[in-house]
């Protein structure tokens, strides 16, 4: 079944930030429906008026400081849960406390970040929304987007480090699908291996058995990787 197509809003006063982010974008999402906004009130209309996968936004918009903070607040008011990505030439480690108190889901700062790094954080973004907002069609953990809050499962908690977050969060992403170990290798920060890997899949066995001695609804496929299973 192919995925749904992408739509993207860039809310951005400056034009060639704006044509940048969007040019980064179609590179690495071809397909995506983009659109773009370069002043609150617009912005305000669109994000009222269309559902997106992703938003992008500028905190200042001409000579609004807090025009983005404004429009992360509609968002959150409409609790669709979209991801928002504020890139900004704030200092990030002024704002970015406040953008996780606001619900934003991450931040870049201007000059401070390349395509590659752009487009890895969107990309992860879009991710982790998707495998949240699928529909719970098998008995699944439900994962917080922002790594902040413990997961669940059956209404208990699952003791699990981030990383093994980010891999079950893969695994429940192509549920039903063998995930290549490559794949995996994005969610660990260090350590890239095939056996550490392995290793991290025991802990989320481990947590998972704890609340269900019986689980074993992550299947181990040799020589290629793991399939979330469970039903």
């Amino acid at each position: 079944m192919n995925a749904p197509t992408l739509r993207i809003a860039v809310v951005e006063d400056d034009p060639p930030t704006s044509d940048q982010l969007v040019r980064w974008l179609r590179a690495a999402q071809p397909q995506a429906q983009i659109d773009t906004y370069f002043d609150r009130d617009s912005a305000e209309a669109g994000l009222q008026r269309e559902r997106y996968d992703l938003v992008t936004l500028d905190l200042e918009l001409g000579r609004e400081r807090h025009a983005g903070i404004a429009l992360i607040n509609l968002l959150n008011k409409r609790g669709q849960g979209t991801p928002v990505l504020v890139v900004s030439a704030m200092p990030a480690a002024v704002y970015r406390s406040i953008m996780k108190a606001l619900d934003a889901w991450d931040y870049l700062q201007k000059t401070q970040f390349d395509e590659a790094e752009f487009i890895d954080t969107v990309l992860a973004l879009v991710r982790q929304t998707r495998q949240s907002t699928a529909p719970a069609s098998d008995d699944a953990p439900t994962l917080d987007p922002l790594w902040q809050r413990t997961p669940l499962w059956r209404g208990q908690k699952l003791n699990l480090p981030l990383t093994a977050q980010r891999i079950l969060a893969t695994l429940l992403e192509h549920r039903g699908e063998v995930v290549a170990y490559e794949t995996l290798f994005d969610a660990v920060k260090s350590g890239r291996s095939r056996d550490n890997v392995r290793k991290h899949i025991a802990t989320i066995r481990d947590a998972l058995r704890e609340v269900d001695p019986a689980f074993d609804g992550i299947e181990s496929v040799p020589m290629r990787g793991f399939r979330w299973s469970a039903r």
